[in-house]
């Protein structure tokens, strides 16, 4: 690193530090999380190249699951790869995912005052990683103490929005994002949409944003006749009723309510539909209280909950819809459309850049109920206009989004700044 280079860097570091003491804020993981566990951080293997992916907290969310793709999907005669959930992780995604040993975590139980960007160094000084990798805000940390432990190459990643993002982010955080994303060896987002927004709000041309969509296993994710009748079987559905669905966190951005109020309309003009929710939040209460209200939909609803095994409540459904009032990259777009579903999905963020309206589905506004009745009813009522929107669909996944052109993206991505970093990346 050139000394004027590095002069900027330790400004940097001095603002994003400042940034971080003044916004300090409570969080929740486990008690002995503080300390690194000495038996993994003995254990290095010099002859791969050491990957610490950097997340706020690890549960069951589209970014998450970027990162479980990663660790299955990289050559792991090539890639040693764990995870650090700075504000704590979910022990069932751990045992699910068969992450024993591999998720470190830095932050302490009940503490309302924390500068994590400390713990950090030290922590990566431990695991001395060729890369450290961060993704979004939560973890924005990892940038600076990256560059304080001297890790050869610091990478930070834009997965989405939140509700609070739309109206453009305060000007402190602005400003750090900017400082921060300065530091990195590259910044990349999982759109085209994201790379303008953070370009813009961060102060950053967007030729320094690089894009690296995600992908989906479309193996995992694939039309199969068995798991369909068995899975609507188990939740009760008939042959004859159309199933319409959507997976994600139920938080007020994803907007699942506009899905009620359609199908509920639906009902009335005598439609036989369900509608499937899949997953957790703080606004499930409001959808279950909406859908128990109404004659037409309290018993045509089901909340499935979190599910780990998401692929197959995909089988279950014969149209997804994706109402979110923003979204980046959507990982549960993708996998619907491997899975065979026409989509139907709100036309904002990343969303255009998946579907094409009249393709393998429609593009609606978030708050137009009508325009998202009058596309289920087309689907509703034109089942070869499904199966054909769903062969294009799963089609187009295959082709453009397979995980095996995900896995190549990013191989390329740390493989070549490894390189301008002067590290040998022959396996």
């Amino acid at each position: 690193m050139s000394a004027a280079r590095e002069a900027n860097n330790n400004i940097l570091l001095r603002l994003a530090m400042e940034e971080a003491i003044g916004n300090s804020r409570q969080i929740s993981c486990n008690k002995d999380s503080a300390e690194l566990t000495p038996s993994r951080s003995a254990k290095v293997d010099e002859k791969r190249l050491r990957i610490l992916h950097v997340i706020n907290s690890l549960g069951v969310g589209g970014t998450e699951r970027g990162i479980l793709k990663l660790m299955a999907g990289l050559d792991p005669a090539r890639f040693e790869q764990g995870i650090c959930a700075i504000r704590g992780a979910d022990p069932e995604v751990i045992s699910s995912f068969q992450l024993e040993g591999k998720v470190l975590q830095v932050g302490i139980e009940n503490s309302s005052s924390q500068f994590l960007v400390f713990r950090l160094t030290h922590l990566l000084r431990s695991y001395r990683p060729h890369i450290v990798h961060s993704r979004n805000w939560g973890a924005i940390e990892a940038i600076p103490a990256g560059r304080l432990a001297r890790v050869p190459v610091v990478i930070h990643s834009e997965h989405g929005y939140e509700l609070e993002m739309l109206a453009g982010l305060p000007l402190r955080q602005r400003l750090v994002r900017g400082a921060v994303y300065r530091m990195c060896d590259t910044v990349f987002t999982v759109s085209n949409n994201l790379r303008e927004y953070h370009g813009r709000q961060g102060w950053v041309s967007e030729k320094r944003i690089q894009v690296v969509p995600n992908g989906v296993d479309t193996n995992l994710f694939a039309p199969s006749f068995e798991v369909r009748k068995q899975v609507r079987e188990r939740l009760g559905y008939s042959p004859g009723s159309i199933v319409i669905g959507t997976v994600g966190r139920v938080v007020a951005i994803k907007n699942q309510i506009i899905i009620l109020k359609a199908a509920e309309q639906l009902l009335a003009r005598g439609l036989d539909v369900r509608v499937l929710l899949v997953g957790t939040g703080h606004e499930l209460d409001n959808l279950r209280k909406y859908a128990e209200g109404t004659d037409q939909l309290c018993r045509r609803v089901t909340f499935a909950g979190r599910s780990l095994d998401v692929a197959e409540m995909f089988q279950a459904m014969d149209i997804f819809v994706l109402p979110s009032i923003y979204e980046g990259m959507s990982n549960t777009i993708l996998e619907a459309m491997a899975s065979g579903l026409p989509c139907l999905a709100t036309d904002v963020g990343g969303n255009p850049e998946l579907i094409t309206n009249g393709g393998w589905g429609y593009l609606f506004d978030p708050r137009d109920v009508t325009g998202l009745i009058e596309a289920l009813t087309a689907l509703i009522q034109l089942p070869e206009l499904r199966k054909q929107f769903g062969l294009a669909a799963r089609k187009r996944a295959l082709t453009q989004f397979s995980l095996e052109r995900m896995m190549e993206r990013y191989t390329r991505l740390y493989t070549a700044n490894l390189e301008r970093r002067g590290v040998s990346t022959r396996s």
